[in-house]
């Protein structure tokens, strides 16, 4: 199984691809050396360094006919990838 939920694709990460960091969502437990070696081996491209970070879940309310329903949003690990010099990545390759 890959550590590689998924890759973001949000306005504030489009504008760090063009400095060639580009982010992901991957699992919880993951760590550094696990997200290099997978970016890695799927991409093809050397990693120079990473971030990590969990985003905490946002409390949500929402209103229905009867009553008041509370929950929280999803927990989830962030990274951000920084590549070597003059490496991309293009996720839209193959649509």
């Amino acid at each position: 199984m890959s550590v590689l939920v998924k890759p973001l694709i949000t306005e504030k990460i489009s504008a760090l691809n063009e400095k060639g960091k580009y982010g992901f969502i991957v699992l919880k437990g993951a760590n550094k050396v696990e997200i290099r070696k997978e970016v890695e081996k799927m991409y093809g491209v050397n990693v120079e360094s990473i971030a990590t970070m969990i985003h905490p879940g946002k409390p949500k309310q929402r209103y229905s006919k009867s009553k008041v329903v509370n929950g929280c949003s999803s927990i989830y690990k962030k990274a951000i990838v920084t590549l070597a010099k003059g490496e991309v990545i293009d996720f839209y390759s193959g649509i």
